[in-house]
């Protein structure tokens, strides 16, 4: 999936990762989660939103994909990226310590989705928000019902969905009161 996403443009930001951006509302000092990071395609640019007070946790089981992602990172001169070599669901994340989270085409591929959610809702803080991404192009497509119970059963809320069946963009809410 790597060369179906990471097709940059001008400007070295595809419009896909654009939009992508613009749906999660970044500000400087935020703290993001990127699960299932890959080769860097939203760790830059957000790294790069969220400034020098911010910071984005990069997460990847893939060790080749983590490097490419540090490279990028490097390459950028950017610092406020911790990279980590992890599962989602392996219980490394800090409680209550993101603001945003993305999980782009990757929850198909997690052998226990709850446990993910559950992790990622417990990560984020009150009012937080998770963006999931899904396209139909993904072997391991997953539909929005799928998410929307899934995420559900974790204990997020549904608070925005952009494109369609086939390829969608979902935003996701943990209740402020949490």
């Amino acid at each position: 999936m790597k060369g179906l996403l990471d097709t940059p443009h001008a400007g070295g930001m595809s419009a896909r990762t654009r939009k992508t951006i613009q749906h999660l509302d970044l500000r400087a000092g935020m703290k993001v989660l990127d699960a299932g990071c890959g080769p860097g395609r939203l760790t830059i640019p957000v790294a790069q939103i969220v400034g020098p007070c911010g910071e984005v946790t990069a997460v990847d089981l893939q060790e080749g994909m983590l490097s490419e992602a540090q490279e990028r990172a490097h390459a950028a001169h950017l610092t406020n990226i911790r990279f980590l070599l992890a599962g989602i669901e392996d219980g490394k994340l800090e409680s209550d310590r993101f603001d945003r989270a993305v999980l782009i085409t990757v929850l198909g591929e997690i052998p226990d989705r709850d446990a993910t959610l559950n992790e990622i809702f417990a990560a984020l803080k009150p009012g937080g928000i998770l963006l999931v991404e899904e396209t139909i192009r993904d072997p391991h497509f997953q539909t929005r019902n799928t998410v929307t119970r899934l995420a559900g059963a974790a204990g997020f809320s549904e608070k925005e969905f952009f494109g369609n069946r086939f390829s969608y963009t979902l935003t996701l809410q943990k209740p402020s009161g949490t």
